[in-house]
């Protein structure tokens, strides 16, 4: 009935999707086993993608020839680029989308993929024979065999809903959960926890006052996040904020009682950068407001987000909490906020490929490995798809470098220091955030992807190989061509910053922390005619590059101290409990993490820098 597949992906979310196209965009013949084909890549909690340092990856997916930024560029109905007023490395790029749109144009273009095919079923465990990943089984008892096999399970694996008092077994809401896999992995040697996310209630937008809330539009521009030939969205729908107060806040705790977050029903640790409304009143009982978004679920729906009020506890409690807020006095709920806890596994058990150490031929991606967002799962899937189809032609794997992506940065987080809580990207986790901004992913990784033996990455090439030549041309003319004291001099005295005596060059002017480029372009006709010719975020990237020049040097030279550990090689065979002049605590995580490389060990929690220097003598540096 079945071929013998290369890859079996086992679960359809975001990590699970970008899996599948990764492996079968390599060459591999990829089966896709979901429990329902209609909620496919479905945005379970909050309908939008991108946001600080998830934009960065969303970028970083689709310069590797991942299909995430298409999609969302396809269903977007706003664009906002966050931290605009801080530095380049901050600006981040975050889309609302239409959850029904993003949903169907991912599931068209899986179904479009000639090499990836679909089955529907709850996929009870694995085929593994001598220590390596074989195959499928399946609740009807359906054995499929594949070379590998990439676990993209999310919140399925045991999951259980948490609504006040009342438990459901589920993966998602209306959604049953899987059951299986984690007993088997335990008997395989894994070791597993609990961990715990939310989601708020959704509203009817017909019964809400916005005339109460402030609005907050998209970027007049508009934008995107593929660096394909998509399209900006021709209409933006606005979102709102409105607030909690103090008698929201009194009117929940009422509930507090039989909140499971309270009273121990809920063992599984949350997420600490996006608790629930009442973890947030709990923690945070000096504050007599916290701030809501109200998002659109799409174009043609009623369906509202209402994101930061992520609540467990009872139903008749959220309601009447919500009916408090302002604008929200009239509210019809379609449905309540619910914990849901599910398994994951300690990602200290992967290779930095996501490959299993216990069981070859296994790769783990998405929240089974600790994670949270659509982002982060995105990235992880398109890492374990790329890996999984090395991995079965024998080839070395694909690993990138805490300099060279934030997905490098994730990962490595990830297999060398583990999480305990559900892990968020960040800015702040990035040392070299300078050279990882979202605007470079192209120039960073397509090549990478295409040296790989990526397909489909024609346009893309073509398209980086336009843009870095215009880069130069912009760069050359802002270092070759100068400014004129009589145009340039009103707007320097506007800025208070010293005007010019003569002629200088116009990258002289652009570094001036006082002035804008778009202020320097309205000054000067030339200017402005000469950058007319080019996109816009070609423009920007040579601006950037010139800008801080001198911040990218400085980081460049950090990277290349970083990379000669990187390239001092640790076999994998090592016996480090021989080695007693390392710590016992060194010792220990040595031997659980088995690092690729001097660089990988300088990483790994407890390890010390006089373990680092035992290690480069025994290695013979």
């Amino acid at each position: 009935m079945f071929p013998e597949y290369d890859v079996i992906v086992v679960g359809a979310g975001h990590s699970g999707c970008e899996a599948a196209v990764a492996a079968a965009n390599m060459g591999s013949r990829v089966l896709l086993a979901t429990m329902n084909m209609n909620t496919i890549a479905q945005m379970s909690c909050n309908p939008a993608m991108g946001g600080v340092a998830k934009g960065q990856i969303v970028r970083e997916v689709d310069a590797l020839g991942g299909y995430s930024g298409i999609v969302t560029d396809e269903s977007m109905v706003q664009f906002r680029m966050l931290n605009r007023s801080k530095g380049p490395a901050m600006w981040s790029p975050r889309a609302q989308s239409d959850r029904m749109m993003f949903a169907a144009k991912w599931r068209s273009m899986l179904e479009q993929h000639p090499l990836i095919d679909f089955w529907q079923e709850m996929v009870k465990g694995l085929i593994v024979k001598d220590g390596r990943a074989k195959g499928i089984y399946t609740s009807l008892g359906l054995e499929i065999l594949s070379k590998s096999v990439v676990l993209t399970n999310g919140t399925f694996l045991n999951g259980l809903i948490h609504i006040g008092e009342k438990q459901l077994g589920g993966g998602r809401a209306g959604e049953k959960a899987a059951t299986g896999i984690t007993a088997q992995l335990h008997e395989l040697g894994f070791e597993s926890g609990r961990m715990k996310t939310g989601t708020p209630p959704r509203v009817d937008g017909r019964s809400l006052n916005w005339d109460l809330m402030e609005v907050q539009p998209g970027d007049e521009k508009g934008g995107k996040f593929s660096f394909t030939d998509t399209t900006r969205p021709e209409k933006q729908l606005p979102c709102h904020i409105t607030y909690t107060n103090t008698e929201v806040h009194e009117t929940l705790k009422e509930g507090f009682d039989k909140s499971p977050m309270f009273n121990g029903r809920i063992r599984g640790t949350g997420p600490r950068y996006c608790p629930s409304i009442e973890d947030k009143i709990n923690r945070f009982a000096d504050r007599d407001r916290h701030q809501l978004f109200v998002e659109p679920e799409g174009f043609n729906t009623i369906e509202i987000y209402v994101n930061g009020f992520s609540s467990s506890l009872p139903e008749e409690v959220q309601f009447k909490a919500m009916r408090k807020i302002v604008g929200f006095e009239n509210a019809k709920m379609f449905r309540p906020g619910y914990a849901i806890e599910y398994d994951y596994f300690p990602p200290t058990q992967l290779d930095i490929n996501l490959e299993t150490k216990l069981v070859k031929g296994l790769f783990f991606a998405g929240q089974i490995n600790g994670t949270t967002g659509y982002e982060e799962a995105a990235c992880q899937g398109l890492m374990a798809g790329i890996n999984a189809h090395l991995s079965i032609n024998e080839e070395e794997p694909f690993v990138l470098k805490r300099s060279e992506a934030y997905i490098g940065v994730l990962i490595d987080d990830l297999v060398n220091k583990g999480t305990k809580e559900p892990y968020r990207m960040f800015t702040s986790r990035a040392e070299y955030r300078i050279l990882l901004r979202q605007d470079n992913a192209d120039i960073r990784l397509t090549r990478l992807a295409e040296q790989l033996g990526m397909n489909g990455l024609e346009q893309r090439i073509e398209k980086l190989n336009q843009k870095e030549e215009n880069m130069k041309l912009i760069m050359k003319h802002f270092r070759d061509v100068s400014a004129i004291p009589d145009i340039i001099n009103p707007l320097l005295e506007r800025k208070s910053t010293s005007p010019i005596k003569q002629k200088i060059k116009w990258v002289n002017i652009l570094v001036r922390p006082q002035v804008e480029l778009e202020e320097l372009i309205e000054a000067d006709e030339n200017l402005r005619n000469f950058l007319g010719q080019f996109p816009d975020d070609h423009i920007d990237s040579a601006v950037i590059n010139l800008k801080y020049e001198g911040y990218i040097r400085k980081e460049q030279e950090m990277v290349d101290k970083m990379n000669r550990l990187e390239s001092v090689k640790l076999k994998s065979d090592l016996n480090y409990d021989s080695m007693t002049s390392l710590s016992a605590e060194a010792r220990e995580k040595l031997m659980q993490i088995k690092p690729r490389s001097i660089g990988q060990a300088s990483r790994i929690s407890g390890v010390s820098p006089s373990d680092i220097s035992i290690l480069l003598v025994h290695v013979g540096r």
